[in-house]
C-alpha cells in the first residue's frame, strides 16, 4: 500500500503557533514505460536470446539473470507479448540512448501539417480575393492544408449560390498548387471547403 504524504500548514493565533493537518497528497502512480528489465520480468518462463545474439532457448528468468550478471549486462524484454515472453542479454542504458536517438531522428524527419485558415465573405471584392488567395498559395507552398471558410451574414443565407461560385473560383485558381480534399459544405452559417498542398 502506498505512503500518504501529509502536509502540515502553521497559523499564527493569539495563543501561538498552531498546527494545520490538510489533506493528504494523492499523486496518481508513476507509470513505466518502456521494457521491462532485469528483475522487473514476472514471466515463469522466457525465451532468451544471448548476448551474442544467439539462441539460448526457453529457460526461468532467474537463469537468464544469472547468466546476464555473469557478462555484466541487463536482462530485457523485449517481445512482452510472445508466449513465452522473448529476452535479450544487452547493455539497457545503450539500447535506451540509441532507443531515443532513432526517435529524434524520425521525429526530425516528419513534417508536420497545420491547417490554416482564410476566411471569405460573398461579396469579397477584387484586391481582397487576391490578398487572401497570395496567403492561400503560400500556406500551401509550406505543407499546410488551408480550411477556406465563407461566412454568411443575415439575409445572405438567402445567396447560398453566390458563396458556392467564389470557392469554385477558388478551386480553379488554386489548380497546380493544392487539390480540394472537402468539397464546399455548409456548417450552420459557414460554407467550408477544404484544400490539401500537391505532394511532391
Amino acid at each position: 500500500m502506498r505512503a500518504l504524504d501529509y502536509r502540515t500548514d502553521s497559523i499564527e493565533t493569539k495563543e501561538g503557533l498552531q498546527a494545520i493537518a490538510r489533506r493528504p497528497h494523492n499523486a496518481p502512480p508513476v507509470r513505466e514505460t518502456g521494457p521491462r528489465v532485469n528483475d522487473r520480468i514476472r514471466s515463469d518462463e522466457i525465451r532468451l536470446i544471448g548476448a551474442e545474439g544467439e539462441n539460448v532457448g526457453v529457460v526461468t528468468p532467474a537463469r537468464a539473470m544469472a547468466m546476464a550478471d555473469d557478462a555484466g549486462l541487463d536482462l530485457v524484454e523485449i517481445s512482452p507479448n510472445a508466449n513465452p515472453p522473448v529476452c535479450k542479454i544487452m547493455d539497457f542504458g545503450k539500447y535506451k540512448y540509441e532507443t531515443q536517438k532513432k526517435e529524434a531522428e524520425a521525429r526530425k524527419k516528419q513534417k508536420i501539417i497545420e491547417i490554416k485558415e482564410v476566411k471569405f465573405r460573398p461579396n469579397t471584392d477584387t484586391n481582397d480575393y487576391d490578398v487572401k488567395m497570395r496567403n492561400v498559395f503560400k500556406f500551401l507552398e509550406n505543407g499546410d492544408k488551408v480550411k477556406v471558410t465563407l461566412r454568411f451574414r443575415g439575409r445572405e443565407m438567402a445567396h447560398l449560390n453566390l458563396g458556392r461560385e467564389l470557392l469554385e473560383r477558388v478551386a480553379a485558381d488554386i489548380e497546380g498548387h493544392g487539390k480540394v480534399e472537402n468539397f464546399p459544405k455548409m456548417e450552420g452559417r459557414q460554407m467550408i471547403m477544404l484544400i490539401g498542398p500537391l505532394k511532391t
